[in-house]
């Protein structure tokens, strides 16, 4: 209270005295902070807790095995996102028999499509000075704890990102260096590194991008950023290795309830849970149900009481990846104000640049769908604030995903239409307990309430939380120079090496050992899956032992090649269904049901519906005589017969006479790419589309499109020498 008193009085004295006032909050608790973060430096947890599978992780089946041997557990968490395996974690190391339930896959729905930052939230902050809001910042100093904290526990995957805002009117530096500062100000001791303002000519240098025109500085300041998927993985794979059951593909069918003796209502004592893979059902019995199913909380409260009120209101929110050159390797991008009001973050990330994210109202489902009115949405934003020397093109969106944000309403306020800022536990009649709403970066914060409440409402013995501090997996023996030794040791690529030890940190030696050999002088390990991106195929063998279980499993968890080009991602999988498919014995059938998946996973949930709808869309063709002159000159150069199309057969005629060979499959599916009616042949209308989609900028990287191109230069190279030139004359 005596702070909120503090606050108010502020509004008088200005945003100096309001930066006194949150500078001297930091005060009363440096030392304990220095304290605290001294004793959990690497959290006696190593002494402390017992790590039941040290070395090999126990098969999927096993752990199925246990869910149903098991007569009680003291702690069910429905749900295996980022915060239901924080709760995992948290259960499992306080000395609680856990188990954990996760009907798709760990990671699959929103903690797999975040922004990747590990952030406190500037937006909040700048909302809890203007408003006076202390709940505000009280979220936001709760987070930047939990920030740099996750940037412990996992270095191999996580890392300070510089974040540039740029400002072009005059009296805005003032005024965004003043928030930056208090950002800083209130993580404290926790600051990643101090921010500072730039001049117009250093910020150019940095990001040779950005606009110039009225550009008058830039102020930089540091968050977090991660692999989001992975880093949901390394928390679940942690709380396996503790003891915890964890099993994904294992849906919860119904809640288990039975009569308190004392009071006679029923109380929630387990769940009926099913084996997506195989169908089979089973029952697992606990002292305590934890509902962490992000956007599908209201569907577990209703199986607990159908006169449950939703809670949930979810907000979509959408991404697009575009190629890395858009942005510098290690500087992002904060647009504050877009045209609407909604913040728009560009980050490099994996080699490709990020930009996002919407924010809009939608339904709750399973298998959201990034829609064209948001990726151009996001394209116009960016070109506002690109210079008009990068042509941003529609064409250039390599991957878009969309992502539900799980907003609620605290069924325990009396005002049930307001929208909770941070995140709520709650626990039902029956003894459900419900964590819900809240973000990525507080995800340990939010297990470590819903622990607590869980135990004060179900009187659990319990230890202190341990998890501050606790190394996730691949982060004990991680160093930044660890993969010049999977260089020397294995004879990795470099940037493959790079990539596995930012990936699987400790374990990345593991990956390599799996590894097959190249047969080439050099790498002499290590067969890529697709040529551009360091994943390799020992990861799909890797994968599976991280409970991989389909194809979309390895391309946009285990790997994030669906995240970052869907086309690659389409272009591996029939090797990765290979490889899985032999692993674990899966049948033609089974093989091409898993490819026929991961092909529609990619088409509506990764743009690539969206990318393959930029050629039928321009029905128009918006191509002058001469250029349509052009290109029906190279097309009849391929069409020989004057059939008005093109199939397999007719370009690799071509290429023969130009002495270059490409695989069958891989040219039919060039030209699928193209094939607007799916008739097995390339008409000159749709040529003609194509060429005129790639003019207006909405497919920049057609293969066909550049396949002819350098075959008729080639061509053209070898037409014979005129007899008037052939003695070198001019």
């Amino acid at each position: 209270m005596a702070f909120r008193k503090a606050l108010k009085h502020t509004a008088i004295i200005g945003s100096g005295a309001v930066a006194t006032i949150f500078g001297l909050s930091q005060l009363s608790e440096y030392r304990k902070t220095q304290h605290e973060w001294a004793r959990l430096a690497s959290v006696a947890a190593e002494g402390e807790l017992k790590v039941q599978y040290p070395e090999e992780l126990p098969s999927r089946q096993a752990l199925l095995s246990t869910l149903q041997d098991t007569d009680e557990f003291d702690v069910l968490v429905v749900g295996g996102g980022a915060t239901g395996s924080g709760c995992a974690l948290e259960a499992v190391t306080r000395d609680l028999k856990t188990a954990m339930v996760e009907r798709s896959d760990f990671s699959s729905g929103t903690s797999s499509r975040s922004t990747k930052l590990i952030h406190g939230g500037v937006r909040y902050l700048q909302k809890a000075i203007m408003k006076l809001d202390y709940e505000q910042y009280m979220m936001v100093k709760e987070a930047l704890h939990e920030r740099s904290n996750l940037l412990h526990i996992a270095p191999h995957l996580s890392a300070p990102l510089p974040i540039m805002l740029p400002v072009y009117t005059w009296w805005q530096l003032p005024y965004y260096w003043a928030g930056i500062k208090m950002y800083d100000l209130v993580a404290g001791a926790q600051c990643l590194k101090s921010s500072y303002v730039l001049s117009k000519t250093k910020a150019l240098e940095l990001f040779p991008m950005l606009k110039k025109d009225r550009l008058v500085g830039a102020i930089v300041y540091y968050d977090g950023q991660h692999n989001d998927a992975r880093m949901n993985l390394a928390i679940a794979l942690t709380a396996t290795r503790h003891g915890a059951a964890v099993a994904n593909y294992t849906e919860v069918v119904r809640l288990l309830k039975k009569s308190d003796p004392e009071t006679g209502e029923e109380k929630v004592c387990g769940a009926r849970c099913r084996d997506v893979i195989t169908g089979q059902e089973f029952d697992v019995r606990a002292k305590c149900v934890i509902n962490a199913t992000g956007p599908f909380t209201d569907s577990l409260r209703k199986m607990d009481d159908q006169k449950n009120e939703n809670i949930c209101q979810p907000s979509a929110g959408v991404h697009i990846v575009i190629p890395g050159y858009y942005s510098p390797d290690n500087m992002g991008l904060l647009d504050p104000a877009t045209s609407d009001g909604r913040v728009i973050f560009f980050l490099p990330w994996e080699k490709m640049t990020i930009a996002g994210t919407t924010d809009s109202p939608t339904s709750v489902t399973a298998h959201p769908i990034p829609t064209e009115e948001d990726i151009n949405f996001i394209l116009t934003e960016v070109r506002n604030y690109l210079s008009p020397d990068v042509e941003v093109r529609r064409g250039d969106v390599l991957a878009a995903w969309s992502g539900i944000r799980p907003l609620v309403t605290d069924p325990n306020s009396k005002d049930t239409q307001s929208i909770c800022r941070n995140h709520i536990v709650n626990v039902s009649d029956s003894g459900l307990v419900t964590i819900a709403g809240g973000k990525w970066t507080t995800y340990r914060s939010m297990a470590e309430e819903t622990l607590d409440a869980a135990v004060k409402a179900h009187g659990l013995k319990a230890t202190p939380s341990k998890t501050v501090g606790l190394l996730l997996e691949g982060g004990k023996d991680w160093t930044p120079t660890m993969y010049i030794r999977l260089v020397q040791d294995y004879g990795l690529e470099n940037e493959v090496a790079q990539h596995l030890a930012a990936t699987y940190g400790g374990r990345a030696f593991d990956v390599a050992k799996m590894a097959h050999v190249t047969g080439k002088r050099w790498p002499i390990v290590g067969k890529r899956l697709v040529s551009e991106f360091p994943y390799i195929e020992s990861e799909v063998l890797y994968a599976m032992k991280e409970y991989a279980c389909t194809a979309i499993d390895v391309i946009a968890r285990r790997t994030r090649l669906g995240f970052l080009n869907v086309q690659a991602a389409d272009e591996a999988l029939p090797r990765i269904v290979e490889i899985m498919g032999k692993e674990l014995d899966w049948s033609e059938q089974k093989r091409t049901e898993e490819l026929e998946a991961a092909k529609k996973f990619l088409y509506h949930e990764m743009g690539y519906r969206s990318r393959s709808e930029q050629i039928t869309k321009t029905s128009e063709i918006t191509l002058d005589a001469q250029e349509v002159a052009r290109y029906q000159k190279r097309f009849h150069k391929f069409d020989k017969e004057c059939k008005g199309f093109i199939t397999t057969v007719d370009v690799q005629r071509v290429l023969k006479n130009i002495n270059v060979q490409i695989d069958e499959n891989a040219l039919h599916e060039i030209l699928n790419e193209v094939d607007l009616n799916k008739n097995g042949q390339v008409e000159i209308d749709e040529f003609l589309q194509l060429m005129s989609a790639v003019k207006k900028g909405q497919v920049s990287d057609s293969r066909l499109a550049l396949l002819l191109k350098s075959a008729e230069e080639s061509l053209d190279l070898r037409a014979p020498v005129s007899v008037d030139r052939s003695g070198g004359g001019v």
